[in-house]
């Protein structure tokens, strides 16, 4: 007969399981105890483990813990329990607190974690009390600690005189000097820097550091002299007259996303990042590929007075090899401004062009647009001499259109060119003529070239190797 419930309880009590009687596990020695406490790391699963344990109850064992995890815990509580911790030099204190706190709480439990002295630290504060008034709140020093991770909401931090043995570093929402930080730091390999407000510029001078991340809602400069720096992530929104130096040859990963959205001055007037006049920037992305490093721009109209800057002026580029453009021209010339591009970055091997990807209502381009001044880049002949891929996505075959694949088959080597029409675009119709882009590949035969259709069918192509084309039967540009 199975076994009834009550008496698998009866079995387990009289065995020293679950309920009275000597439990087994509170039977193993201490050292054991504290390795299976010290597994479990955060305080509330130590506090329900050891409800199965009597010994655990009140015997002080998590005092002696080298590692403590605090999640979930009432402030109050987790200060009770460090003034309790019996081990002087932890190797781990984390502590994450989602209720309110006033600065000087934050200060009291920063004073608490210090006494600790614990090797690795992280302190998350979720909400600060803010006053109109808030004196800056003392950093201890933290002697032993070689990782500290510090997110205190809207804090102005007042930095000791020297972090030791630091080596990583992480500071989310605090207000401090960054020059003075780096100076402290004579160990530091990693630093980031998350929505640090109140800094406008972010100065890294230092003969240690390695990888560099910055995020931040508005910057004005960026200066860092790094000659170990290896990896440097950066995002931010950038100010018009925004500009970076930086002096570091070993860096060989960069993650750069800037965007320029504006600074409002008067109704109606904007001042952002011009380009070519009628452009503005409107974002910025570096990256780092296979073959080298990848720049994106997304460039926009304009419809105000702008502050035209040069790009190599407020970023050190590297040797780009992948240029990516992602152009909202609203049905203007962009052949000009994308040559100027290419005049820039000359050195680059693929080009993507993506033109008005929200496909938003063309304007009127009236015959004296400036986004066609000069009307001389169409018989320009620059050394284009890397430059071999180039895909343009959207294209709706009209004449300037046609016109700047002309110009970049005459100014580049290239080997490969893939077109794919827009959406609204239906081939050799009114205003897309598929003839004359098939008899600018026709006049290139060393050049692998495809048009695809908006359903990515390929309308008609030209491989250089087999000497032919092949066309869709069922377009009317199988006729040329």
């Amino acid at each position: 007969m199975a076994e009834t419930r009550s008496a698998r309880r009866r079995h387990l009590s009289a065995q020293g399981g679950v309920g009275g009687g000597s439990d087994r596990i509170g039977g193993l020695h201490d050292d054991l105890l504290i390795e299976i406490l010290r597994r479990l790391r955060c305080a509330a699963a130590v506090a329900r483990t050891s409800a199965l344990c009597r010994r655990w109850r009140g015997s002080g064992l998590w005092r002696h813990l080298p590692e403590l995890s605090f999640r979930g815990v009432a402030p109050g509580a987790i200060e009770a329990a460090l003034a309790q911790v019996a081990l002087p030099n932890l190797s781990l204190l984390d502590i994450e607190i989602t209720d309110r706190l006033t600065a000087e709480a934050v200060a009291s439990l920063l004073r608490a974690a210090a006494r600790l002295d614990p090797a690795d630290l992280s302190i998350v504060v979720a909400w600060v009390v803010q006053a109109d008034e808030m004196a800056p709140i003392e950093v201890p020093s933290f002697p032993r600690a070689t990782s500290i991770t510090l997110r205190l909401h809207k804090l102005h931090l007042a930095l000791p005189a020297e972090f030791p043995a630091l080596e990583r570093l992480s500071i989310t929402s605090g207000h401090f000097d960054t020059g003075a930080l780096i100076s402290r730091c004579p160990h530091l390999r990693v630093l980031e820097l998350i929505h640090c407000w109140g800094i406008e510029t972010i100065t890294v001078h230092s003969a240690t550091i390695e990888e560099l991340l910055v995020i931040s809602a508005q910057l004005r400069g960026v200066d860092i002299v790094a000659p170990m720096l290896k990896k440097f992530t950066l995002h931010s929104d950038v100010s018009v007259d925004f500009g970076m130096s930086l002096l570091a040859p070993e860096v060989e990963n960069l993650s750069w996303k800037c965007w320029s959205h504006g600074q409002f001055l008067l109704p109606g007037e904007a001042l952002a990042v011009g380009i070519d006049g009628i452009w503005r920037l409107v974002r910025m992305e570096l990256g780092t590929g296979r073959s080298g490093f990848i720049l994106g721009l997304d460039i926009g109209r304009s419809y105000c007075v702008l502050q035209e800057r040069n790009l190599q002026e407020m970023f050190p580029f590297p040797k780009i090899s992948i240029l990516e453009l992602y152009l909202d021209t609203r049905g203007h010339v962009y052949g000009g401004v994308v040559l100027n591009l290419l005049m820039i970055w000359n050195g680059i091997q693929r080009l993507k062009l993506v033109i008005d990807r929200d496909m938003l209502k063309d304007e009127m381009c009236s015959p004296d647009c400036p986004c066609d001044q000069p009307q001389n880049w169409r018989s320009q002949n620059i050394s284009l001499k890397g430059l071999e891929v180039v895909e343009i996505k959207n294209f709706k075959g009209c004449g300037h259109e046609v016109d700047f694949l002309k110009l970049l088959f005459r100014c580049a080597p290239l080997t490969k060119v893939t077109v794919k029409l827009a959406p609204n675009v239906i081939p050799d119709s009114r205003g897309c003529k598929v003839k004359d882009v098939i008899k600018v590949f026709w006049a290139n035969p060393s050049t692998d070239c495809h048009v695809y259709n908006k359903r990515g069918i390929e309308v008609c192509g030209f491989h250089s190797k087999k000497k032919v084309i092949y066309r869709s039967a069922s377009t009317r540009c199988s006729r040329i």
